[in-house]
């Protein structure tokens, strides 16, 4: 008879020999459910990036930046922020948190934790970093995908960042001069020097066409005075000694026409200045 039935009576011996193989069973079932958790990759609570320590989220975080994922990084640093914002990671986080957001093109918040940064930690070994950095997000604002399809004169844009930009290099160079960032501000800083002196003589030359000759020349003696040896300067000149004639300030305008003159003998703007008339 292969089945008990419920009334025979058991020895002893008979009970032990069901039971063990019904525990040896249960702890079979219990050993594979264990397993299968782990085979099909079933996680704790504890595995949750809510619950890692400080060091695990920076890291995690720290390997999604090096892959070039900046979503999944932004995502565990604003966790470790938020988690431990006085721990050993904290300041450094920042920094790589601001570069994340810059490489994602969201200027507010990477200049935000770079001032937030700068606030916090002012002795930091990497503050050069921080000032060259914030120069580079500025350096960069208006910079997008349109403007970089089509192609615009950056001197036609609002200078305000470029100025910034220009503030932020200069504020690296006179810190951090043994800095390995200075080489690349210094050259930036040329180019911005550039871009802010065309940016005045084209709103000299607006004014010129408006009629607001004093204006016109503030602009203009604006590059002279502070943006010499730049591609703008014999332009600027051309303005200065065109506006100063206008007005009737000769000696101002001759003053401006002979610079121009030993400068830039063969430039067209001197007969330009020469046809002017006064008002």
């Amino acid at each position: 008879m292969n089945e008990l039935s419920p009334h025979m009576k058991l020895r002893p011996n008979t009970i032990v020999t069901i039971v063990r193989p019904v525990l040896l069973s249960c702890l079979i079932a219990a050993l594979l459910s264990t397993l299968g958790c782990s085979l099909f990759g079933e996680k704790s609570e504890d595995d949750s990036p809510d619950n890692w320590p400080e060091q695990k989220l920076y890291l995690a975080a720290k390997d999604s930046l090096d892959t070039g994922q900046c979503g999944g990084a932004i995502e565990n640093y604003q966790r470790l922020q938020s988690r431990y914002p006085f721990g050993p990671y904290s300041a450094q986080a920042m920094l790589e948190l601001a570069y994340c957001y810059y490489k994602s093109e969201n200027s507010a918040d990477a200049l935000g934790q770079i001032d937030r940064f700068l606030q916090l930690n002012p002795t930091h070994p990497h503050t050069d970093y921080a000032y060259y950095l914030r120069g580079l997000i500025n350096f960069n604002i208006g910079r997008g995908l349109t403007s970089r399809i089509i192609a615009r004169d950056p001197s036609q844009r609002d200078p305000g960042a470029a100025l910034r930009s220009f503030k932020d290099f200069s504020g690296l160079i006179q810190e951090f001069p043994k800095s390995r960032y200075v080489e690349d501000s210094e050259l930036r800083m040329r180019h911005l020097r550039n871009i802010l002196a065309q940016h005045e003589v084209n709103v000299a030359n607006f004014y010129m066409r408006r009629g607001a000759f004093v204006a016109a020349a503030n602009r203009a003696r604006n590059v002279v005075e502070n943006f010499q040896q730049t591609p703008a300067m014999p332009e600027a000149l051309v303005l200065l000694a065109k506006s100063y004639k206008v007005l009737e300030m000769n000696d101002l305008s001759n003053d401006a026409l002979r610079v121009l003159e030993l400068n830039y003998p063969n430039h067209p703007g001197i007969t330009e200045v020469n046809k002017t008339a006064v008002r």
